[in-house]
């Protein structure tokens, strides 16, 4: 793109279809992907005050904010970036359980800095063709810098997982080229970057050095709780759901469960032609909601527990003297 010629979505876009035009007459050729991937930043959706969070957890937002909105001041006006050239990078992961705010989080973050945000899922950097992974990588970060934009990659744990050591075929070399591939890119980026993942305990430890803060987001407390209800609970929706009894009530649910109550049992008094939301059908849906839960935690547990029966015959089998 020429220099002086400000870029936006639109014209970033214009000139990646530009260029696809070339990419694909040489793919057919070659039996290469066709269409060079396009990734376009957005302007983020949420602000800080539009989230819901435990008070210690958005206390660690707030620093996280303020720290890269004085990073312009130290680096750029007080001169620090000629003295610290390779410490301007600041990786920022946000982990915990599903639903607690977390790509809210990202998207406010990006908003409070003035910055659009570039939001990257490893099914848009993914290729069944060899290479092509790790060139998406490159162009990702690329069109960040370029466009100014905030980096962040949701469900992170999927490109930041631990390498393969027993590598037996050519999928393990293609993960742990890739896994090289962002770990390099990540030492010489000098900017913000905003991961998120509900699995920390699968990223490997080489990332985990290189993420600067780490924040645990909580399910909501009861305090938050209250909020929430009030948040999704339209005053237009005539009901009878009584804030304190059921954020007391009910524990254990993430900000998108209590969001999907309220929806469903205002559509399932809606089918009852009932003319208000009785707090029956939303006291159901949560409990449908916690009891889904449940089940999913019992599986988890199941598949990670070893009889003692089978410990025994195993023991058996390998001649072992056994006294359990």
């Amino acid at each position: 793109m020429p220099l002086g010629k400000e870029i936006t979505s639109q014209n970033y876009t214009e000139e990646v279809n530009k260029k696809n035009a070339i990419v694909n007459d040489t793919a057919k050729i070659e039996n290469k992907p066709q269409t060079e991937i396009i990734f376009v930043p957005e302007e983020p959706k949420y602000s800080l005050d539009d989230i819901i969070l435990p008070n210690n957890v958005k206390e660690q937002i707030l620093d996280i904010a303020d720290y890269a909105k004085n990073s312009k001041i130290v680096y750029e006006q007080w001169g620090l970036e000629k003295t610290h050239k390779y410490s301007k990078r600041i990786g920022i992961n946000l982990y915990g359980a599903p639903g607690t705010g977390k790509t809210m989080a990202a998207h406010a973050l990006a908003k409070y800095l003035g910055r659009k945000i570039l939001i990257v899922n490893y099914a848009d950097i993914e290729s069944k063709y060899v290479g092509e992974t790790p060139k998406n990588i490159r162009k990702v970060f690329e069109v960040a810098k370029e466009t100014n934009s905030i980096l962040f990659f949701d469900e992170a744990d999927a490109i930041l997982s631990k390498r393969v050591t027993n590598m037996t075929g050519a999928t393990d070399v293609s993960v742990n080229q890739t896994r090289s591939v962002m770990l390099m890119i990540m030492n010489d980026y000098q900017d913000f970057i905003i991961f998120a993942t509900n699995f920390i305990e699968n990223f490997d430890p080489a990332f985990m050095r290189r993420i600067s803060m780490h924040v645990k987001f909580e399910l909501p407390d009861f305090e938050c709780r209250q909020k929430l209800w009030k948040l999704y609970i339209p005053d237009t929706m005539p009901n009878n759901i009584d804030i304190d009894e059921i954020a007391e009530k009910y524990e254990g649910l993430s900000g998108s469960d209590i969001s999907n109550a309220v929806l469903m049992g205002a559509f399932k008094a809606a089918r009852q032609h009932d003319s208000s939301v009785d707090k029956k059908y939303v006291f159901e849906m949560l409990e449908g909601i916690l009891a889904s839960k449940r089940a999913n935690q019992g599986a988890s547990m199941k598949s990670k527990i070893v009889s003692e029966e089978y410990v025994k015959q195993e023991l058996i089998k390998l001649g072992k003297d056994i006294n359990i």
